[in-house]
């Protein structure tokens, strides 16, 4: 049911507006709790969310590990509860990785619509995991690109996401090499120190900061940080979970919600970063969806 995350896009547009707008929104949602297992290097974050709008009451419980040693294990795990927001009876329990690689793609999407120099030509992939191939998918159906790159720290994972690609992508040596004259960058890393450099981007580029989801880990440096207008999906949780602003004191300009409320401009002649951190009402949005359309199939 979502094969096609951008089916998303309207729904999650008006899920972004509604939680900037604050309580008239009808959006209640915490910032994430966190539980560390230090013993595995390991986290378990809790994402409750409601929305008025939809009527959809959700939790996400989502695991995520830095490096580990079993590759075949995902470093993200998720499960999404779905509840009657009525009475709190338990409707569906999701597998919540699909759920998570798709919404945020797709709010990865809305930004780049908004934010993207005019006439991008060059999409530049830094990583190459779930989130990569979600990404890749939903901007390859979205916009048109002349050229795809990507770059992965182990250069093997990188040349098996080209071949499984529906186009032509680009293998780079370096992080440098395939953000080099790049318009618009997604990063997808594991990283916990910046792997992106200001003074690699092209002024008016747009990127969309996907991982680093820690106060203490970062992807992208002080330079771009500085010298970029800043969005977010929620002041609170960027100002709370992400290394990428909170060590770079970096200025937040505005929530995406804003930009589609038309309370603050998209300003897509600067350079722009979209600091992605997923919000537990995006998930809550993508779980109705699924719902729903299993439920008119049967």
């Amino acid at each position: 049911h979502l094969h096609r995350a951008s089916l998303l896009l309207p729904a999650l547009e008006a899920a972004l507006a509604n939680f900037s707008e604050g309580a008239a929104g009808g959006v209640v949602q915490p910032v994430r709790t966190v539980l560390p297992v230090p013993r595995h290097g390991g986290y378990l974050g809790v994402m409750p969310a409601y929305s008025a709008a939809d009527d959809a009451l959700t939790t996400k419980l989502v695991t995520f590990y830095e490096h580990l040693k079993d590759s075949s294990v995902p470093s993200h795990q998720a499960t999404v509860l779905l509840f009657e927001p009525s009475n709190g009876t338990l409707k569906a329990v999701m597998d919540g990785s699909v759920i998570t690689a798709k919404r945020t793609a797709a709010v990865s999407a809305i930004a780049t619509k908004l934010l993207m120099p005019p006439f991008a030509e060059v999409l530049c992939i830094l990583g190459a995991g779930v989130q990569a191939y979600s990404h890749y998918d939903i901007f390859t159906e979205l916009f048109t690109f002349k050229e795809v790159r990507v770059w992965n720290r182990t250069k093997e994972r990188a040349v098996q996401f080209a071949g499984a690609a529906r186009g032509p992508v680009r293998v780079c040596a370096s992080a440098q090499e395939a953000v080099t004259g790049a318009d618009v960058i997604v990063t997808v890393t594991m990283a916990t120190a910046p792997i992106l450099r200001g003074d690699w981007v092209k002024p008016g580029a747009h990127i969309n900061a996907v991982g680093a989801s820690r106060p203490d880990w970062r992807e992208l440096d002080d330079e771009l940080m500085k010298n970029s207008v800043l969005f977010v999906d929620s002041r609170d949780a960027a100002l709370t979970e992400s290394g990428d602003v909170i060590l770079s004191g970096a200025e937040i300009f505005a929530e995406l919600g804003e930009v589609l409320k038309g309370t603050k401009p998209a300003l897509p002649e600067k350079t722009t970063v979209f600091k992605s951190l997923g919000m537990a009402v995006e998930d809550t949005v993508a779980a109705k969806f699924v719902y729903d359309a299993w439920s008119a199939g049967n």
